[in-house]
């Protein structure tokens, strides 16, 4: 593997791993999944053959495309569901927005 395409396959191992980070929602799985993955890497370090690094780079960029798009997808459709009460996603956003200039929202008085 020359210097150019362990950098792209590090850079790819990456995103990868940030993806399964974010997006995989149970801890088993996740750490199953990075699991897999690193071994993957590993496994394929020592590849010499240019053409299936390509593809292999180019596999594991599919999946971390697959995983932010599946995610993205489900999160519009919560969005655009009107039926569905959005009362904690609304929280949730608040919460995010007043987290990003340093605020907290208050706890809400529940008799």
């Amino acid at each position: 593997m020359s210097c150019s395409e362990a950098l792209q396959a590090a850079k790819v191992y990456r995103q990868l791993l940030k993806s399964v980070k974010k997006h995989i929602p149970k801890e088993d799985s996740k750490k199953r999944f990075k699991e897999y993955v690193t071994d993957e890497f590993r496994n394929n370090s020592t590849l010499s053959d240019p053409s299936s690094v390509h593809h292999k780079i180019k596999l594991a960029r599919g999946y971390t495309i697959l995983l932010n798009s599946v995610h993205h997808h489900k999160d519009l459709l919560f969005s655009y569901n009107i039926a569905v009460d959005r009362t904690d996603e609304m929280k949730r956003i608040l919460g995010k927005s007043a987290a990003s200039v340093g605020l907290q929202l208050p706890d809400v008085y529940q008799p």
